[in-house]
């Protein structure tokens, strides 16, 4: 039995119909040149002749006895040419009304035997197109399907899917892929039967890498591979938390501190240590050095070391040393209208302040220091001293006294310097006046304060009230002697 419903034919054998007249005005649905395709070897078709009509065309008496020689064979092998056809046998002249009838019922058979097979053609012809439409869909069916291995952070699974590109397969999967996830191949690329697809989340860490921090994403699923893909050298560093600490989608906190080379100078050595330590006080501990007292390092022993640095240790001693310093006191002046200008006269003498300092001396590996200032005190307050300034217009002259000469008497009493105090501190100024005669001619303060003009004009005075007498030993030269 065959498999293929257009490979079944049906068996045509005696019909009473068969001499049936047919419907002379039904045509042929079907011509057999549109589908009688030849064959090749043992099932090969016959091409038969084409003719104008099937009714009025002659058709070989098949299986009917008595007509022999009008039957003529036109089958041939495929691989063969087809042999011509015999001419036709003329008429004979014998038998012209049996020729005549049997002409007619073969007519009619041939009509009936065209019908026939058109009508076969005509239903078979649909189930062969069907089963070719599904044998062609179940080919596009089986070239459409592929067989994908999708493994999604590290979760493989075997699936088949229509898909044509990477894209549409994650979208068909449900798998949603952001910026910091990794898809290889990448998302557009076309898919075949038998791919790989892999999709690596990205997770957010929080690296602090030798006090450096920063945020960066890596699709490692542990902390090992996480550091491997950021190209942190792990050997010999410190880490916050477990190589083998898994990596969620949420990210981690991470901090790492790789190994350096620190070269520690104390007491004239050097020690060279491989360390990850967090500080320098940290790495001058491991070199076996210990800090005593007010010993230090060349750098604030809570910086990060770096590879590659060199830390001198400083040995100190020294001391305290308490000093007191004066603080000058301010002077404030105010104007006095009974006073001759030029004349200062000192209200309230001033006093310095005072202030307390401590320094430390110290000797840094055997070198002395500048002494540093380490903490200042103030002791006492300075106060000002206040003078008044004389701003009443002085005399032109004394009368009595103008045609001295007193420039003389300066430079014999004080050698002309206004300022002049002698060794005893009780007279001064260019012409040598005690305090309380001073006061008594109406100057303030002391006389060697005042201005040069106003001493003269004070030694005027006295000399109209007592003479030369004041000044036993110079007064001669008030005359221009000696």
């Amino acid at each position: 039995m065959s498999n293929a419903q257009y490979q079944t034919f049906e068996t045509y054998g005696p019909d009473t119909a068969y001499d049936a007249e047919p419907a002379h005005d039904a045509q042929p649905a079907y011509e057999p040149t549109a589908y009688a395709a030849p064959r090749t070897g043992a099932h090969a078709v016959p091409h038969p002749a084409p003719h104008p009509d099937l009714h009025t065309a002659e058709t070989p008496a098949y299986g009917v006895r008595g007509a022999p020689a009008e039957y003529v064979d036109t089958y041939h092998p495929a691989y063969q040419a087809p042999a011509p056809l015999a001419p036709p046998l003329p008429p004979s002249p014998l038998v012209p009304a049996a020729r005549a009838g049997v002409s007619g019922r073969a007519a009619r058979r041939r009509a009936r035997s065209a019908e026939r097979a058109d009508s076969t053609v005509r239903r078979l012809l649909p189930q062969a197109l069907v089963v070719a439409f599904l044998a062609g869909g179940t080919t596009a069916f089986v070239a459409e399907d592929k067989a994908i291995e999708l493994s999604v952070d590290g979760q493989p699974r075997t699936l088949h899917t229509f898909a044509d590109d990477v894209t549409e397969l994650l979208a068909e999967e449900g798998v949603r892929v952001g910026a910091h996830d990794m898809v290889a191949p990448a998302p557009g690329e076309a898919l075949a039967s038998g791919d790989e697809v892999a999709v690596h989340y990205g997770r957010p860490v929080r690296l602090t890498l030798d006090g450096q921090r920063r945020e960066v994403w890596t699709t490692a699923r542990t902390v090992e591979g996480a550091l491997r893909q950021l190209g942190v050298r792990a050997e010999g560093a410190y880490l916050s938390i477990s190589r083998s600490q898994r990596i969620g989608r949420q990210g981690l906190a991470l901090d790492v501190r790789t190994e350096r080379s620190v070269t520690v100078m104390a007491d004239g050595r050097a020690r060279t240590v491989r360390t990850n330590a967090a500080t320098v006080r940290e790495a001058v501990a491991q070199a076996g050095i210990t800090l005593r007292g007010q010993d230090t390092t060349s750098v604030a022993g809570d910086s990060f070391p770096r590879d590659g640095q060199t830390v001198t240790v400083l040995r100190i001693t020294g001391t305290k040393e308490v000093r007191e310093e004066s603080i000058p006191f301010g002077v404030e002046r105010t104007e006095d209208a009974s006073l001759f200008r030029g004349t200062e006269v000192v209200e309230r003498a001033g006093q310095p302040g005072l202030r307390r300092i401590t320094y430390s001396l110290r000797i840094v590996n055997g070198v002395r220091q500048k002494p540093r200032r380490i903490r200042t005190e103030l002791v006492r307050e300075p106060r000002a001293q206040v003078v008044r300034v004389g701003t009443k217009p002085r005399p032109a002259s004394v009368e009595g006294a103008d045609h001295l000469d007193w420039q003389g008497l300066a430079a014999c009493e004080s050698g002309g310097r206004p300022d002049a105090v002698d060794p005893s501190g009780t007279y001064g100024g260019l012409y040598q006046f005690d305090t309380r005669t001073w006061q008594s001619l109406g100057g303030t303060g002391r006389p060697q304060d005042a201005p040069a003009a106003e001493q003269t004009l004070r030694a005027k005075k006295l000399y109209v009230r007592r003479g030369a007498s004041p000044w036993p030993h110079c007064g001669e030269r008030l005359r221009g002697g000696g």
